[in-house]
């Protein structure tokens, strides 16, 4: 994921981050375990809307359900139908209903019904995965994508990594699941069971009884349209004029595209199907094996044969052999374009000729980087680093999906300058993706590492003077993370308790720079050749595992003996706020720029000769410094001169606008308006939607009305964002 270090917030779908206080969703293990054993019977539609009241039963008649509008993303099941509602019928190859016809062969979905769960041993607090149980290991996945109903009906093959019997649990989130059967020929039907009411963290476990020394079984099931990982774009939408679909999956949202066990501690390797009308052309963060014509043995009763194979559809199919996490699982179809960069790199695009054009220029230095880092960190292992430019609605500066880099299309600014967001998602090609944390409690050991590693890519690539200047920044913001969290100081933590609580909610620069500084903290005591040696080996340790931060801890006081009398571990891991020990890093530049942001206050304004060599990141870094109780006067004078409202460098801009709002200058309204239409990344979203919501009655109706015309452009997670400021600033 990109990093958000570099000025101003970033990222996802947690609170505003100048405010200390939000609201939290805490769920104790008991209400976890409680949401287990509320069961509703299997019928033909299962996690969406009931079949009637005869098929809805609890274990605790007294459970009240939360009320629609307290569902989170209106992402799980309705529990609002009436007793008379009938399921939804299937679609015909014509229909445009939601739902596909089970094919002949598939058998009948089995109620299960249960009045308490199976004893737990969790392996993560954000996932239902049993660590007495084995894990999938494989999953043949047959999609076909379903643009008129914004849905997908598939089926997946899941193969554990070793035999089971008896129950096991996958995680969901507002699945239909059709039916389940063994792998075995004949195929035998398996009981299965969804929990009535989702936790709205969690959502809903789905439960199999599964036979004697089972190793693999088939499940067909559908999507959502509300799916929190799945953004779906209608013609008017994209460039092309051609529906458009995405995917993104961190932190827990690949529950809401297959059942599975949603845990970066159950690492998968997987095969894929994608059945797409043919005009459109489709990618993944996978090895492209082939695009041709569907055949009926492909979709393992996804649909019937009819709809797979209708006239007009092709399949392009994808393999992944390394393993990853679920969160890195990745695809989109569209009118995808690309241009080749290099022996192993290639940028893919929706938005035609002239943004591939414009790409290819931006990224033209990406092979070298790759090389670049291999000299740091060892063998790139993925084969391929593509990247592609999705429509304006990403939510996200970059998400470093192997083989398959998704981004924002405002990192292409004309000047090279969104090589930093791909060095940052490059670096994840080790630390991250080769090397995953366990749970989302040590994140800090992808996001630490990798933003350590971006800064040393990016200090060979464009220099030491650039490298200093990107850690000052986020020096900057690492304090403001402290200001953020005052009230609850256990996420300023590297290591905090999250049991019950959304990683989106507390999503923040925290993991990264302090995890960044606890890393430079050990190069500074042991030295850089010394660290630089440590950090290959523990690549190869660990490579395609994923660990937690005391399994780095041991190996950090194995290999680097007493460690752990020169710094202290626990202060550094356990401990609030930012260490004694940290350092502030040194810039003349970054002390040039806080200097001048000083001055601003007393009516000076920077002369055309001391911003001469800046860029867009000095630009970022000087408005941030800015006292937020300047005059509209200043701040106009200011645009006259340099014409930031008007910046290519969204950056640049949002900044700039983020200053303007709380002045009162009302002639910048236009230009947040647009902005607020014409970007879906949530580093704009957020500051521009709550600088507003902060300000008088007449900014407030500004940004309802803003999102109310914009919030169908914005990814399902990002609209969540938006209506979460609105509703917690009235």
């Amino acid at each position: 994921m990109e990093r958000i270090g570099t000025v101003g917030s970033a990222y996802r779908t947690g609170p505003p981050t100048d405010g200390p206080t939000y609201p939290l969703k805490r769920a104790s293990v008991q209400a976890r375990n409680a949401s287990l054993c509320k069961w509703r019977r299997v019928s033909s539609w299962v996690g969406g809307a009931s079949g009637g009241g005869s098929d809805r039963v609890t274990c605790d008649p007294k459970q009240k359900r939360l009320p629609i509008s307290q569902q989170k993303h209106r992402r799980f099941r309705r529990l609002d139908q009436t007793p008379t509602e009938k399921p939804k019928p299937h679609p015909t190859p014509d229909s445009t209903e939601p739902f596909p016809v089970r094919s002949p062969q598939s058998p009948p979905p089995i109620s299960l019904r249960r009045s308490q769960p199976a004893a737990m041993a969790p392996v993560d607090p954000h996932s239902y995965t049993d660590g007495a149980h084995p894990v999938t290991a494989h999953a043949a996945l047959a999609f076909y994508l379903d643009f008129s109903a914004s849905a997908i009906h598939a089926s997946a093959l899941l193969t554990l990594s070793a035999p089971h019997s008896g129950d096991l649990l996958l995680d969901t989130r507002a699945l239909a699941v059709h039916s389940a059967s063994t792998a075995t020929d004949p195929a035998h039907p398996i009981p299965f069971a969804l929990a009535a009411d989702a936790d709205p963290v969690l959502g809903s476990a789905l439960t199999l009884t599964l036979p004697p020394d089972t190793t693999s079984f088939l499940l067909t099931f559908s999507t959502s349209p509300a799916a929190s990982a799945l953004q779906w774009l209608s013609p008017p939408q994209t460039a092309s004029g051609l529906p458009f679909v995405f995917s993104q999956c961190q932190s827990i949202h690949a529950r809401s595209v297959f059942p599975c066990h949603d845990t970066p501690a159950a690492r998968i390797t997987y095969s894929l199907l994608l059945n797409v009308p043919a005009r459109l052309s489709a990618v993944a963060a996978a090895r492209h094996v082939a695009r041709r014509d569907p055949v009926p043995s492909d979709h393992r009763g996804a649909c019937d044969d009819a709809l797979w194979c209708a006239p007009g559809r092709i399949v392009e199919e994808f393999q992944m052999a390394q393993c990853v996490p679920p969160y890195l699982f990745a695809f989109a179809a569209g009118a995808i374009g690309s241009r080749d960069l290099g022996p192993r790199t290639r940028v893919y695009a929706e938005g035609g000729d002239t943004l591939l054009d414009d790409a290819a220029r931006e990224f033209a230095g990406v092979e070298d980087m790759v090389k670049v880092g291999e000299s740091l960190f060892g063998p790139y292992e993925w084969e391929r680093f593509d990247l592609l430019v999705l429509p304006p609605s990403f939510p996200y500066g970059g998400m470093e999906n192997p083989r398959m880099v998704f981004l924002t299309p405002t990192v292409i600014k004309g000047d090279a300058a969104g090589a930093q967001v791909v060095a940052h998602e490059l670096a994840h090609s080790w630390t991250g993706n080769l090397i995953t944390n366990k749970t989302n409690e040590d994140f800090w050991l992808n996001e630490g590492f990798t933003t350590y590693a971006e800064r040393r890519i990016v200090e060979v690539v464009q220099g030491e003077e650039r490298a200093a200047l990107n850690m000052g920044i986020g020096w900057r913001g690492l304090n403001r993370m402290m200001e953020r969290f005052k009230d609850n100081m256990e996420f300023t933590k590297l290591k905090p308790k999250m049991a019950g609580i959304d990683p989106d909610d507390v999503y923040s620069e925290v993991p990264y720079e302090k995890g960044f500084q606890f890393l430079w903290r050990i190069e500074r005591q042991i030295g850089r050749p010394a660290f630089d040696e440590f950090l290959k080996k523990y690549i190869a340790t660990f490579k395609f595992q994923s660990i937690d931060t005391e399994t780095f801890l041991e190996f950090l006081k194995a290999n680097v003996p007493g460690i752990e009398n020169q710094v202290d571990l626990d202060v550094w891991i356990e401990g609030t706020g930012i260490p004694p020990d940290a350092m502030e890093p040194d810039s003349a530049t970054y002390r040039k720029i806080c200097t001048l942001a000083a001055e601003f206050k007393s009516g000076k304004i920077p002369s055309e000769d001391e911003v001469a060599d800046w860029s867009g990141q000095e630009w970022e870094l000087y408005l941030e410094n800015l006292s937020k109780d300047v005059e509209a006067s200043q701040v106009i004078a200011l645009d006259e001169r340099y014409k930031l409202s008007e910046s290519r460098d969204y950056e640049v801009k949002v900044a700039f606008l983020q200053l303007a709002i709380p002045t009162g200058c009302r002639c910048y309204f236009n230009e947040v308006e647009k902005c607020l239409k014409q970007v879906g990344r949530m580093k704009y979203l957020r500051p521009l939607y709550s600088s507003l919501a902060k300000c008088s009655e007449e900014e407030k109706m500004l940004a309802k009305r803003i999102f109310s015309e914009a919030h169908e452009f914005y990814h399902p997670i990002a609209r969540s964002v938006a209506e979460s400021i609105l509703s917690k600033h009235g």
